[in-house]
């Protein structure tokens, strides 16, 4: 059974340069993403990354799918020793000195035996943080 993607935009008080710097510049990303050793916004790029509840630490394997410079970049995103795979796509459209960015993430229901921390909410609430809270912090300052 296919899902609907998770879908959240949020308008951002910064630039769209700005967002796109800190979505593709792994220095930035750190500061408010999570800490990647190597990204390259190309095709093909494979980066990798943990992330870690109270107790599992979850290692993230992802393979970028699409990138148009300064406006978009996708990339699949599945978890080492888990079943599942999915697509995490960042849009970004300029609204003057704001950007809005669209986050959809598809393929949810490809992790859904894998427990509590791969449900929908789970993802909800950290993409709510990440998009809503987070990236906004470190790119208005």
């Amino acid at each position: 059974m296919k899902s609907e993607p998770f879908v959240l935009e949020r308008i951002i008080n910064a630039p769209a340069a700005k967002v796109w710097s800190a979505l593709t510049n792994k220095d930035e990303m750190k500061k408010w993403y999570f800490d990647i050793a190597e990204f390259k916004p190309e095709i093909g790029f494979e980066f990798s990354f943990t992330a870690s509840n109270e107790t599992i630490e979850y290692i993230h394997l992802c393979v970028i799918t699409e990138v148009v410079d300064g406006k978009k970049l996708a990339y699949t995103w599945r978890y080492k020793n888990y079943q599942g795979i999915s697509l995490v796509r960042f849009e970004l459209f300029a609204e003057g000195s704001k950007t809005r960015l669209k986050l959809t993430h598809e393929g949810l229901e490809t992790f859904a035996d894998n427990g509590k921390d791969f449900l929908r909410e789970s993802f909800s609430q950290g993409w709510n943080y990440i998009i809503g809270k987070s990236l906004p912090e470190y790119v208005e300052q």
